[in-house]
């Protein structure tokens, strides 16, 4: 007794629909007139829309089954469809690999985008738009240094990065204050406490410090005499 295994089977070409719709799209391949075949084949497309109920939100919804169907079939199938037959060629199509970027970042902490932003800087031609620019090109270098090396840092360091940066062409006015960026430390394993528990401690203080003034003023008053 041989027993059907899958590894065995015919690889399916497209799993969503199983086996059996595979194996009917074949039959259907073979049949020899082709009233039959399309009779046939309008059966299992309104079964393949039944196993997929989510294509149904899909835009031309009947043309992607009809255009599943002979992906199925390997392109053989020989019917009247409504729809084009698609391109075996689009179907198989790879796109070109990208190209990963090869470019060098001088300071990776502050990265390429700052590198960018310097170029269009350098091009403005209003002196009071370029100041501008630049001013929040050097913010925004303070706060990616902040967040990667997780320290402060002076104005004067950033100033000098963003010259460098610039070959000297871009420089921050005088008496300009960038702004100031905090470090947060967050010691691992220290829980701190929330405004929702803070706020639930001091209501439950207050409700302490009424009760005991509520339980002396209902004390009885001693008379003076010791027993």
């Amino acid at each position: 007794m041989t027993f059907d295994y899958n590894t065995t089977r015919k690889k399916l070409i497209l799993a969503e629909y199983g086996r059996n719709v595979q194996n009917m799209v074949a039959y259907i391949c073979t049949l020899p007139t082709r009233e039959e075949r399309n009779r046939h084949a309008q059966v299992v497309i309104d079964l393949m829309g039944f196993l997929n109920p989510h294509l149904r939100d899909v835009t031309d919804f009947k043309h992607k089954l009809w255009d599943h169907l002979h992906i199925i079939s390997d392109f053989k199938i020989d019917v009247d469809s409504p729809y084009p037959k698609p391109s075996e060629d689009a179907i198989h199509f790879k796109p070109e690999p990208l190209a990963y970027p090869q470019q060098r970042i001088k300071f990776k902490h502050y990265g390429k985008t700052v590198e960018i932003m310097i170029q269009k800087a350098k091009k403005i031609e209003d002196e009071q738009r370029k100041q501008l620019m630049i001013q929040s090109i050097a913010n925004f270098m303070k706060m990616a240094y902040v967040t990667w090396n997780k320290d402060t840092v002076a104005d004067e360091t950033i100033i000098n990065d963003l010259r460098e940066l610039s070959n000297g062409e871009l420089i921050l006015q005088e008496n300009i204050n960038l702004n100031r960026v905090e470090v947060r430390n967050n010691a691992p394993g220290v829980r701190q406490k929330s405004s929702q528990s803070n706020a639930y401690s001091s209501n439950k203080g207050r409700q302490n410090n009424n009760s005991n003034r509520s339980n002396q003023g209902n004390r009885p008053k001693s008379n003076g005499k010791r027993y």
